[in-house]
C-alpha cells in the first residue's frame, strides 16, 4: 500500500505569502521522503502566478505530476487558464445535493435512482462504494456513449451523505419497470421493444481501444480463485467458462425494465456502469436472473417486498416479460420454443447466479457459504451435457 503525504491548501496564496508558503510545503515533503504527494485544496480560496510556482517547485521535487483534489470551481478555473490541469492530476470539488422530496425511481443491487428535476436524475451509489468505483462507472458510461449506445448523457460526480452518485441528462421520462407498473398491459409491447433493443446492442463490436472489461476472462479469474470446491470440481467450471466463444460483442452489464427509460415510444439506457465486451450469453442470462431466479427464490436474505422492489413490477409479471423477451429476441414462435430455449440457458444462467453470489455477498461468510453449496450440488453438474452456444 502505498505511504501518502497529504499537505491541505488553504486560503489565499499570493505573492504576500508564497516564500513561507513553498518554505512550509517543501519541508512537509521532505518530511515523508518516497511518500505519495497529495495536495487537498478544499479550504484554498485563491491562488495567484507566485503561488503557481511554488507548486511547480513542489512538483520539480516529487519528480512526477501531483494530484491536487477537493478544487473549487475558481481555482480549477485559474488552474485550466494558466495550463496547470496539464500539469497536475486535478480533482475538482464534488458537488453536494440532496435528495430530499425527490422523486424514487427504482434501485438495484449497487444503489438507487432519484429524478432531480424534468431534466437530470442522479444514481447514488450504495454508502461504502468507494469514490473510485463510481467514478469507473461514469467513465464506462460516457465510452458507451461515444460507440453509439443509446445511452443518457452523463454529467458529473456528486455527493449526498455518505453516498456518491452520477448524475445523468434524462428528460421527462419512466422507466419501462414504472410503465409496467403502473399499465401492466403494455407488458408485450415494451418487452418486445426491450428486447429488439439488445439485439442492436449486440450488433455493436467496440474498438480494441474501449477499454471495457472482458466479462469472459473476469469470469475466469474468478473461477480460478474460488477456494472449497475440489480440483475436479474446479476444472469442470473453468473448463465450462473456457468453451463459452470469444465475441467481441458489446454487453450492457446489467440490462432489465428498471435500466431502461421510455420516452415517447424512444428507449434509452441508464445504469450501464457494468457494461463489458463478450458473448451475448451474458446478458441474455441476466434477464433470466431477473426475471425467472429472482421471482422464484424462496427465504434468504431477500424477502418478497424487497424482490418486488428488484423487480419493479408484481411477481406473476415476471414469466411474460421473459417469455415475450426471450421469443423476440431469439424469434421464437410458441412458448414451447422458449421453454426448450430456457433450458439450454439454464446451466449458464446458474453460472452467472454464483458468480453474482460471490460477487455481491463477499464479505457476508454465511450467504457465500449457501452459494459455495449450490455451486458445488447443483451448478457444476448442470454443466453435464449443457448445450454448446450457437447465437
Amino acid at each position: 500500500m502505498k505511504n501518502t503525504c497529504t499537505i491541505c491548501l488553504e486560503g489565499r496564496i499570493d505573492s504576500n505569502n508564497a516564500a513561507e508558503t513553498e518554505k512550509s510545503l517543501l519541508a512537509k515533503a521532505n518530511e515523508n521522503p518516497g511518500a505519495e504527494i497529495v495536495l487537498d485544496a478544499e479550504k484554498l480560496d485563491y491562488i495567484s502566478s507566485a503561488g503557481l510556482r511554488v507548486l511547480m517547485k513542489l512538483r520539480k521535487l516529487a519528480g512526477k505530476s501531483i494530484p491536487i483534489v477537493n478544487v473549487s470551481q475558481e481555482v480549477y478555473s485559474i488552474l485550466e487558464v494558466t495550463g496547470f490541469i496539464e500539469l497536475f492530476d486535478v480533482k475538482k470539488a464534488l458537488r453536494e445535493i440532496s435528495v430530499e422530496g425527490c422523486e424514487f425511481i427504482g434501485s438495484g443491487g449497487y444503489g438507487r435512482v432519484y429524478r432531480l428535476d424534468p431534466e437530470t436524475i442522479v444514481k447514488l451509489y450504495n454508502p461504502g462504494l468507494s469514490l473510485e468505483f463510481v467514478e469507473r462507472e461514469r467513465e464506462i458510461s460516457q465510452r458507451a456513449f461515444l460507440m453509439g449506445v443509446p445511452t443518457a448523457i452523463s454529467y458529473d460526480v456528486v455527493k449526498c451523505g455518505e453516498s456518491y452518485g452520477v448524475v445523468y441528462e434524462m428528460l421527462n421520462a419512466k422507466t419501462i419497470a414504472q410503465v409496467i407498473n403502473e399499465n401492466p398491459g403494455k407488458v408485450s409491447e415494451l418487452c418486445r421493444g426491450s428486447a429488439k433493443l439488445l439485439k442492436k446492442l449486440h450488433a455493436i463490436t467496440p474498438g480494441a481501444d474501449s477499454g471495457l472489461p472482458d466479462r469472459k476472462k473476469d469470469l475466469l479469474q474468478w473461477a480460478e480463485s474460488i477456494t472449497g470446491i475440489t480440483e475436479a470440481e474446479s476444472e469442470k467450471l473453468i473448463a465450462f467458462i473456457r468453451n463459452i466463444p470469444e465475441r467481441n460483442t458489446f454487453l450492457h452489464g446489467d440490462y432489465n425494465s428498471k435500466n431502461i427509460m421510455v420516452r415517447d415510444g424512444e428507449f434509452q439506457l441508464i445504469d450501464i456502469g457494468d457494461a463489458a465486451i463478450g458473448h451475448p450469453v451474458f446478458d441474455v442470462v441476466g434477464l433470466m436472473l431477473a426475471y425467472i431466479i429472482l421471482p422464484q427464490s424462496q427465504g434468504g436474505k431477500y424477502t418478497d417486498e424487497m424482490r418486488r422492489g428488484l423487480l419493479g413490477f408484481d411477481f406473476d409479471l415476471a414469466p411474460k416479460v421473459w417469455r415475450v423477451m426471450c421469443g423476440t429476441y431469439f424469434g421464437l414462435s410458441s412458448d414451447d420454443d422458449v421453454r426448450v430455449q430456457t433450458q439450454k440457458l439454464m446451466p449458464y444462467c446458474m453460472l452467472m447466479m454464483s458468480n453474482h453470489g460471490f460477487r455481491l455477498h463477499h464479505d457476508e461468510p454465511e450467504i457465500v457459504g449457501g452459494v459455495l453449496k449450490i455451486l458445488r450440488e447443483r451448478v457444476i453438474p448442470s454443466f453435464e451435457g449443457a448445450a454448446l452456444l450457437d447465437f
